[in-house]
């Protein structure tokens, strides 16, 4: 794999540090700042609503730069908008600095995919945008426990000054590894914009956010529902998550190389799997060796879902890969606010901490039919030719021919 994709995956690693540490210093910040525990969880709320408006909003305004330009420019406000964070005064300037650091979220990943995708072989492209994700990953496993740790022993600044630095360092590998592009003068953002007129690729999104509704309606409530029900103390929920991060890290590889070989077949056996290991989870939640096991085997089978649902909405919007990657990812985030306040709403109603469970495996059935669905409309056009609104982007054609390498070229 080309060095330029470990510095997307440095920055991958970044963003998903600075997004889902917050979580380990609530304490600590709400003490600081002297607010309750669940105004400083809006602090999470605040992130995610950034990454939906942000991710398509930044990308369109960046349409006719080129992509490693764009790169470096959402890195630059990754970056400020940590700093801005380390610098906070107070909560209110905090809750800015989280917004700011949003913004970039979307549009970096929704840039990043389609510049890994360009820098291989047709043939390897799932592989390319899952090793980017990669960086996203190690950031739970890695990132999130270590970022906790430093605020705890330090303050909880010195975590996003931290933060702050690897995006400097992001934004150095970007310069120095990903290759220079030329301008983009083919699409304005009308083009840009038209892809949302295809169907498929609004089935594409509905997947991912009913998809990861599914994953997060049961992770978001993971904490309470292994001490509650499984028995282990409050301590050991750390390592069960470490356990949850391993387990994605390696579904992410495998749902990649898989996607590689047959996109839509991935897709289905992946949100198959995940129906039925959440429905799986409900029984096994009770006992501490069964639920650690299902708890790696939900990581692996939950991100074994990031890379063909991102290759998907990429390969249906031919005209616009990177606007509608990046409104891919605020998909994600949809799903992510839409599985918990769902699991939350039922916990509050009575059903207890297995609700979420049974929840998500409904939210990752119900996607599992949207994508049977998209793909009976994929063998009904099999024999039609294809119109898409636009200048197409023949990098991201089903025809295109392996062996080509000059694709970094063409994705500028």
């Amino acid at each position: 794999m080309p060095a330029a994709l470990l510095a997307l995956a440095l920055g991958a690693f970044g963003i998903g540090t600075t997004e889902f540490v917050i979580v380990g210093l609530l304490p600590e910040l709400a003490d600081d700042l002297s607010v309750s525990i669940p105004s400083a969880g809006m602090l999470v709320t605040g992130y995610a609503l950034g990454v939906v408006v942000g991710a398509p909003l930044m990308t369109a305004a960046g349409n006719r730069l080129p992509r490693k330009t764009m790169l470096l420019l959402l890195m630059g406000v990754f970056v400020a908008g940590n700093a801005l964070c380390a610098l906070a005064p107070g909560y209110g300037v905090l809750m800015a600095g989280r917004l700011v650091a949003a913004l970039c979220h979307g549009a970096f990943f929704g840039v990043g995919s389609v510049v890994a995708a360009g820098l291989v072989a047709p043939e390897r492209r799932a592989s390319a945008v899952a090793l980017m994700f990669t960086g996203l990953t190690l950031a739970n496993v890695l990132g999130v426990p270590l970022g906790t740790m430093l605020g705890q022993q330090f303050g909880w600044r010195s975590t996003f000054w931290a933060v702050t630095a690897l995006g400097a360092a992001g934004m150095l590998g970007i310069t120095a590894l990903v290759p220079r592009q030329a301008r983009d003068t083919g699409k304005g953002l009308r083009a840009e914009l038209a892809v949302f007129r295809l169907p498929q690729v609004w089935l594409a999104l509905t997947m991912t956010t009913l998809g990861f509704a599914g994953v997060f309606a049961s992770f978001t409530y993971l904490a309470p529902m292994m001490t509650g029900l499984a028995g282990f103390s409050a301590s050991a929920v750390s390592w069960l998550l470490v356990l949850f991060g391993l387990g994605l890290t390696v579904g992410n590889v495998v749902g990649g190389r898989a996607a590689d070989r047959a996109l839509m077949p991935t897709l289905y056996l992946v949100l198959g799997s995940l129906t039925l290991v959440l429905a799986v989870f409900a029984f096994t939640s009770g006992n501490r060796i069964t639920a650690a096991v299902t708890i790696a085997v939900f990581g692996a089978v939950g991100f074994a879902t990031v890379p063909p649902l991102q290759m998907r909405v990429m390969q249906k919007a031919q005209g616009a890969p990177a606007l509608a990657s990046a409104a891919n990812i605020a998909a994600f985030n949809l799903g992510n606010a839409l599985g918990a306040s769902l699991s939350g709403a039922a916990i509050d109603h009575g059903l207890g901490y297995t609700a979420p469970n049974w929840i998500g495996a409904g939210l990752a059935a119900t996607g599992l039919g949207v994508a049977l669905f998209s793909g009976a409309l994929d063998r009904r056009s099999a024999l039609r030719p294809r119109s898409v609104p636009g200048p197409a982007v023949p990098e991201l054609s089903d025809r295109e021919q392996p062996g080509r390498h000059d694709d970094h070229a063409r994705y500028s």
